[in-house]
């Protein structure tokens, strides 16, 4: 039986909630900040109540653009990040997976070597083998194409070894009892396989979700079009102005609506990630 303190429970959610505001402060200020005019934001102090510019902000940013992001809307932006981030998630999760399983369970000549080699990969990041990367993608004329920003960055060691390293934990009776009765090795994978990984898959997709979304060096490269901009590259030309005043309201704005995409995935994902780990059969 766990004693109950009620002077320690009292420290520990006064912690508690210190920490949420201090986490919770700025992006107060940033959505504060969104509803005024730039020329309020330039004065001190700053303020720290909401304007009366939110809906001519957000409609402005959101329908018609501005001159410093390429007068490019953010929805157009959004699609394009959300179109990136769920062709990048799902690849790298199903890519992963079915290399995890087919190192598991299927016995071939040099497999330790193969699984080694794309552990090898996580020192080559994306920044070092760019050039070639790119060539590759101007050469298949993937260039401004979701395909293009997506593809270069599907693979993924880190995937592949937590989804090994789960198959392993897996009771080898199981593989023995889907062979007695019939099943096949994609029948295995489908039927026990898979939704005893529901928790891996919604933690990764998570993970790799926030990961595509937060892309900004692959998309720079690979899109010259501003059609195909992400709200992560409009951000940053919105910020880069030269001989200007930075626009801080809709910069903040923008990151606003960037921020919503990935809080709603997590909220969304987080039931599944609970409720996996809470099921008795786990």
């Amino acid at each position: 039986m766990i004693e109950r303190r009620p002077t320690l429970t009292f420290l520990t959610h006064l912690i508690l909630i210190i920490w949420l505001v201090i986490i919770l402060f700025p992006i107060y200020i940033a959505l504060v900040a969104s509803t005024h005019s730039v020329r309020e934001l330039l004065h001190a102090p700053i303020p720290i109540w909401f304007g009366h510019d939110f809906f001519h902000n957000y409609k402005l940013i959101l329908l018609h653009g501005i001159t410093a992001a390429g007068n490019i809307p953010v929805w157009v932006m959004l699609k394009n990040s959300l179109i990136m981030a769920l062709l990048i998630t799902v690849g790298k999760i199903v890519v992963s997976i079915i290399a995890a399983y087919a190192i598991v369970y299927f016995r071939f000549r040099f497999r330790l070597f193969f699984f080694w080699l794309i552990f090898i990969t996580l020192m080559l990041p994306v920044q070092v083998r760019i050039v070639p990367t790119f060539q590759v993608v101007a050469q298949l004329h993937m260039i401004n194409t979701y395909w293009g920003l997506s593809l270069p960055l599907i693979a993924s060691a880190t995937a592949t070894f937590l989804f090994r390293q789960f198959f392993r934990t897996i009771p080898n009776e199981l593989m023995d009892a889907a062979r007695i009765d019939g099943a096949g090795p994609l029948r295995f994978f489908k039927d026990v396989i898979l939704p005893l990984s529901r928790t891996n898959i919604a933690a990764l997709f998570i993970i790799m979700f926030i990961y595509g979304w937060n892309q900004y060096l692959w998309p720079l490269v690979a899109t010259t079009s501003g059609q195909m901009n992400t709200v992560v590259m409009g951000m940053k030309q919105l910020a880069n102005v030269a001989d200007q005043i930075p626009q801080w309201n809709y910069i903040l704005a923008t990151a606003i609506l960037a921020m919503l995409p990935p809080v709603l995935i997590i909220i969304i994902m987080q039931k599944l990630f609970v409720k996996g780990l809470i099921e008795s059969e786990k």
